[in-house]
This record gives C-alpha cells, structure tokens and sequence, in this order.
C-alpha cells in the first residue's frame, strides 16, 4: 500500500515528525514499511521558464533558438526541435547541470554551433504520461497552464514533490488497505488526533427508488449492496490535486468518474463500481449466481464463461460484472454517458478470490475483497464518492440510496483478560494502561468486555487484544526472558531410521541426491508405464511454474535416472546416488483422482549406479543395508513384468511375504530414452515405511561360538526353471536351529547334465549352541534337507 503523506497529513497533524521516525515508529508498531521514496528524486535543477523568442536555426531546417526566461537576471539560450515551442508558454527547463529520470545529466553545449544552455522538457522526459498530465503533448514540450509562475521547481507544479511510505500490509489487516486505515494507525502510534471526515452530500431532489431498483438472491455471497444515482454527468479530466495523489498512491487516472472511485478505493478501502445506467435494462440490478452457460465481456474487452461458484451483477436479463473483480464491458463509462449508478457494496472473500484465480483477473478491487472487508464501509464510501462528484461538478446527485442490508448491528465482544494478557507477553500492565492502548486503537472497554471496532476483522481471541497491546506498549520495550519448563528434543524412531539408512549407504559409497517432488506427466513414457497404469494418475499442482512442474510424482525412478545421465552426460565415468525420496499416492475413485482426500505421502529409498558395480555387487549392497537395518529373512524372487526393468536382470525384494521393493537393471529401451546408449544403469525402489515396520533396530549381543562347527554339502540335480533362493529357503526351514547358514557355491548346466536340468551345490553349516554336534546328528540334518529338496522341488541327489 502506497501512502502519500500529503494525503495522510489531511487526517492526522504530522508536524515534527520526520520520515525516519515515521517509518522506524510504523514499523514497531506493527505496520511495516517497506521503504519511502520522493517521487521527484531523480530530477533536480529543473524548473518553469517562458520563452520569450523563436528564431530559425541558421544551419538547420528543423532546429529552433529560443531565448528563455527562467526567473534570472537574464534569459538563457536553448536550442530545440520541438514543434511546439510557441513564444509566451510556459515550459519545464532543465538547466545546466540538471538531472532527469533515469540518471540522464543535462549539460550546456552546442547544437549545430548554436550554443545551448539547457533542454526544454516534455512529460515523458520528466517520467509522466499523459494520464498524469492531460494537457501535455504527446509530440512535443509540456506547455504549461496560463498563469504558471517562472522559475519555480517544476516537481511542485507536478506532482513530484511528495514523500510516500510504501507498507508492506499482512492478508489479515485489510483495514490498512486505505488511507484511514493507515492513518488510524498513524494517530494510536504517535498518540495524535484522528480527524475523520463525513460525507456530506446536497442532493438535487428526487428519488432514487423512481429510477432504480436491487435486488440480492445471493445474500450469503453479498451480505450489503448500496447504490446511488448521479444525473448529468460531465467526463473530463480530474483535477490536478485528485490525478496526482492517485499517481503517487500507483494507480492511473482515467477520468473525473473512474477517479472518483479509485480515490475513495485508497482512502476507504471499499472498492466501488460505476454503472451505465442506459445499459441497465428496465433500471434494474440484480445480484445473484450466474446461470449455466452465461458469459460477459468484461472491461478489458476479453470474454468469459462464469459458472455457479462465481457472483455475478445483473440487470433484468443477463450479467454486467463479474462481483468483486471487475465490470462489464457492455456498462462502461463513456463520453456519451449521461447517467451513472455508483455501486458499493461487500462480497464474499474466498468467492471472490476463487472467482478471479478461475478468470485469472486479480485486480485491486479482488486483492482487498479476498481478505474480507467490514460491510459497514459501502454506505460512507458511496457517499463520500457522492460528495465527490459535487465537489468537482461532475454531476447531480439523486436523493436517497438503496441499501441492501442483511448484516448485523451487534459488536464482536471479548472479555478483557488482563492476567492472561499479562502472562502471554511476560510483562507487568495495569488494568488501566491496558485500557489505554485499547482505547487507542478504537477498541471501547465496558465493565470487563472488549468492544471491537467493526473494520478490525482479524481480532478473534484473547492473544489478538494481546497482540494489539503489545505493539502499542513497544516490542522493543517487553524484556528478554528464557523459556520456561522443559523442552525436550530428537529425533522419532522412524527419523533416526531414516538417518540411518543415509548412513548405510554412504558407506556403501552412494552419495545423496535431492530433487523436486513434482514433474512433467511425460516422465510416466520416459520410464514405459503402460497408457491404463495407475501411477499415471498423479496430483495435478493448481498453479504451476509450467507444464514441466505440473504433477506431484507417484514413482521416484525418473528423477534418479535424471541424475545419473546428468552425471554421465557431464563425463563422469562413475557414479551411485541414492535418495530419500517421498512420492505421492492420490486415492483413485472411478478411474479418477480423488481430489478431495489427501494423497498418501510413503518415503522410497531410491538408489542408482553405473559403471561401478555389477547386478550381483549391487545386489550385495542392498542385502548389505538391508541387515544393518534390521531387517531379517531377505529373499528375492524375479519379476519379468516390470516395463522400466530387463526382464531378466529384474528381482523384487521381500522379508518373508512382505514385498520391500524392486531392483534390476534399467530396461535398454528406458536407457535409450534418456540417452544412456550402452552404459548399464542400476536401480532400486524400496519402501522405507514397510522396511521400518518390519525392521529390528534392537541390536542383541551374540557371544563367540563355544563348540566346533560341522560343515556338510549337498549336490542335487532339479529343474532349470526353480529359483535357487526357494531351495535355500527350504533347506533353513526344515533343518531347523542347528543350521547356522547355509549358502549356494555351485551351479552347472553342462554334457553330464540332463538337458533343462542343472546341478546345484549348497553349503550348509551346523552348530550347537549348547554342546558339540554328533555325526548322527549331521547326518541326519543332511537327511532332512535331501528330503525336503526331493518333496517339494523334485529334486535329485547327485551320487
């Protein structure tokens, strides 16, 4: 929010106070600025001169000389091409050593071998358009109104000689939004006088309800609608006073109307609306939802499809403004309108905001409506545009004003709790100072309640009293005091796990990555996912950077394999990464995003690598972090289905029947979509939630074995086709708590083979824990394990 301080001046006496004060002062009680700026800063040494003649340039056909008047002993020679530089007018002189916008230095010199002691000026040289100065030129010097003294600074004639404090204003203070409210603020801050004015508005007779007629369907949307009615309009240029403020405040002038409105805006907060009352159809205006399929053209001439969500302005038969955010173009003011129908009125917040994301028209008007406005402000602020319209002359105002009220009188009440208040801040107030800040701030005490002022909307609980008496008091003034009580901090247990397993794989040489959670839908064919995969539907983000940025990911594999080919790409001939990667599961309802449930967030432990480790080393690794982890009975069965995998260097991951994840080796067709060419890339998906639910992070001291071990070996004969790891698994389960490991060390397919048969060859070793093994008792686990083998695998004992 912009705040000239001339405007400011008209409702609090700022004498004494410097700009540095204020904005220190502004800012500790709670009203930041953002920074304060003289509008005329960049220029200097300029200012009104009359030229007095007009000679021919002798060696040029389009130069000029002019001899100027600049309130000196004597007239300087300027040399020109402007069209317009017609003897007795006034114009801005940028004399020697003079500055103007932009850094641009101004210096005496030669034209031509005329000397020259300066520039004349036009508006764009001095940084202002012709919505600032309508009567400048737009080819040629500003010419300055009849009667503009000589000599003087031209930013007093222009209005550039003014400081203004830019605030930065929070979303729930839109009080602030407007001169009054920051001069509310201005008057508690520096314990000053507020002098509010009341409009006052002479009439020209008659009665508004003749001419017009509101009606409002829709009250949860619009709880207050007021309107007035101005005959005989006169567009023209506003004032001078009026177009300057409004440019120091950043908003354009247009003309005596649309300004009238954009300066109540700043000074009240309420954004208004002015209507073509020919363009209202049977001089009616309704305030309801649009119908299907209705449209509008709006100001900026673009067309819109409004649905019923939305809240719409209306005469008897379609839409003329979409509420909240911007008019229609069908009711526009023009230089043929004779009769104006201002509207003030209060919206709903979200409705509006939601309005203008979907329309993608965020104006002024929307970005105070969105933050919740007090409904109380519409019947002063049409009044006071009212009283607006006779001061300039702009028009004859119709007695009486329509007013659609559906709020209500009654004043938010809190109890005043100074204890608490107390005890919140860490400071020692009495009841009365506590009063008196209050008071300040326009909030009335009666016993012990707290009136609250309608405009403060964002005063809800004891805390915000709290709040309100603490930046009056001063925050720098409340003493610096250690928390009380304990805290205790850490990490949870799934947290610790989480941090360990980065530790896990560092040491098995993986650096970490990190990448964005979201990306592009065209990741999904870049790893193969089949057209009717349900990870394919994915989180849609509802304003994103681009279409790159647009979906919450459901797989972590394509931000992996990015980084690897960003590491190959860049000639790194090895690399391994890993990352703790979080992925977004949407509930799906009939083939659909359920948009109205919260996805499920799991952590995928996400690993890649080449160059560096084979299938069966990278495999150790995993087995490697697995049981450091705590995670017990890890086996791998092959998966051939997987698009993104070789069907045949592919194994998901299990602890007993539980399903961990998958690893393999990346499919060639996916290597080649990103390029990889013939590098063999390494990839692991594990979900870190199921591994820390199945996980045994108590570490159990083993003592060295007492007694010797017995090693035997099996050989049997089975069919190609059946996974070695289910024969292992077989072996464990029927030999029971003597076996202390068994592992595979041969596998052979060859001439003394049967063919689709193999030869494979384990290990096992036996060991008790209580006493030394007898031979029976190995043989007789031998036994068990033949047995087993024979039963459920067919297997043969190779003799």
């Amino acid at each position: 929010m912009k705040l000239p301080m001339s405007w400011l001046a008209e409702f609090v006496d700022m004498t004494g106070i410097s700009n540095k004060e204020y904005a220190d002062k502004m800012t500790m009680s709670g009203s930041k600025v953002e920074e304060v700026v003289y509008l005329g800063d960049e220029i200097k040494n300029v200012v009104t001169g009359k030229i007095l003649s007009n000679v021919p340039h002798p060696d040029s056909d389009h130069l000029v000389i002019c001899q100027v008047d600049v309130g000196k002993d004597e007239p300087i020679q300027i040399v020109t091409g402007a069209p317009n530089a017609e003897v007795g007018r006034v114009v801005p002189v940028a004399l020697h050593k003079s500055y103007l916008p932009g850094g641009v230095k101004i210096t005496k010199g030669k034209l031509r071998g005329v000397p020259s002691n300066g520039m004349m000026c036009s508006h764009e040289e001095l940084g202002l358009t012709l919505n600032e100065i309508p009567y400048g030129n737009p080819d040629g010097l500003l010419l300055m109104p009849e009667g503009t003294p000589v000599g003087v600074d031209i930013k007093t004639l222009v209005g550039l000689d003014e400081y203004v404090t830019d605030f930065e204003i929070t979303s729930n203070r839109p009080d602030c939004l407007s001169v009054i409210g920051l001069a509310r603020e201005t008057a508690a801050t520096f314990e000053r006088e507020l002098k509010l004015h009341e409009p006052v508005v002479k009439g020209i007779g008659g009665s508004i309800n003749d001419e017009l007629s509101v009606e409002v369907e829709a009250t949860d949307l619009c709880p207050r609608y007021t309107a007035r009615l101005v005959k005989n309009i006169k567009i023209e240029p506003s004032p001078a006073w009026m177009r300057e403020r409004l440019h120091a405040a950043g908003v354009r002038p247009i003309n005596n109307i649309v300004d009238i409105t954009n300066y109540v805006m700043l000074e009240y907060g309420q954004p208004m609306h002015a209507f073509d009352y020919s363009c209202l159809k049977d001089g009616k205006i309704v305030v309801r939802r649009p119908k299907d399929g209705e449209c509008i053209q709006t100001l900026d001439g673009e067309n819109h499809s409004l649905d019923k969500d939305m809240l719409c302005i209306a005469d008897g038969t379609t839409a003329t403004a979409v509420a909240g955010v911007m008019g229609g173009y069908e009711s526009e003011i023009t230089e043929k309108t004779q009769t104006v129908v201002f509207e003030s009125a209060n919206f709903h917040g979200a409705t509006v905001r939601i309005t203008a994301q979907k329309l993608g028209m965020r104006t002024e008007a929307s970005g105070r409506f969105e933050k919740g406005l007090d409904p109380r402000m519409t019947l002063d602020a049409v009044n006071r545009a009212c009283e607006l319209i006779e001061m300039l002359g702009a028009g004859e105002v119709v007695d009486g004003v329509i007013d659609v009220d559906a709020t209500s009188d009654e004043h938010k009440r809190l109890p005043l709790e100074c204890a608490k208040m107390n005890a919140l801040l860490g400071i020692d107030l009495s009841r009365e100072e506590i009063i008196g800040y209050l008071n300040r701030l326009g909030f009335v005490i009666e016993g012990d309640e707290v009136i609250v002022p309608f405009y403060r909307t964002d005063i809800a609980r004891m805390c915000d009293l709290a709040e309100e008496v603490a930046r009056m008091y001063g925050y720098d003034n409340i003493p610096t005091t250690q928390f009380g009580g304990t805290a205790a901090g850490g990490l949870s247990p799934k947290q610790s796990f989480e941090k360990n397993i980065g530790v896990y794989a560092r040491a098995c040489g993986f650096d970490e990555a990190q990448n964005f959670s979201f990306g592009s839908p065209k990741m999904y064919d870049s790893i193969g996912l089949p057209e009717d995969s349900e990870k394919r539907l994915s989180v849609t983000i509802l304003n994103p950077l681009g279409e790159d940025f647009s979906i919450m990911r459901t797989t972590s594999l394509p931000s992996m394999l990015e980084c690897l080919m960003h590491n190959l790409n860049h000639r790194n001939p090895t690399a391994s990464l890993y990352e703790v990667a979080t992925v977004y599961l949407p509930e799906i309802k009939d083939g659909k995003v359920n948009a109205d449930v919260l996805p499920q967030e799991p952590h995928i432990l996400t690993m890649g690598t080449y160059g560096r480790l084979s299938f069966f080393q990278f495999k150790g690794m995993l087995e490697k972090i697995l049981s450091e982890s705590g995670v017990s009975d890890v086996s791998f069965e092959p998966v051939t289905d997987n698009p993104s995998y070789h069907p045949g260097r592919c194994a998901k991951i299990l602890t007993g029947e539980t399903e961990l994840g998958i690893f393999g080796t990346i499919h060639p067709v996916i290597s080649k979509n990103y390029g990889a060419g013939k590098s063999e890339l390494l990839a692991a998906e594990i979900n870190l939630d199921v591994m820390f639910a199945h996980a045994n992070t108590d570490k159990l001291y083993q003592p060295l074995p007492k007694y010797p071990a017995s090693t035997r070996d099996i050989a049997v004969l089975c069919d190609d086709s059946i996974p070695v790891a289910h024969m292992e698994k077989a072996i464990a389960k029927t030999v029971g708590g003597i076996l202390e490991a068994v592992s595979l060390f041969d596998v052979y397919k060859g001439d003394q083979v049967p063919e689709g048969k193999k030869s494979v060859a384990y290990s096992m070793r036996l060991r008790g824990s209580d006493r030394t093994l007898t031979d029976e008792e190995c043989d007789n686990a031998m036994k068990k394990a033949i047995a087993a083998l024979e039963k459920q695998f067919d297997a043969k004992l190779r003799q």
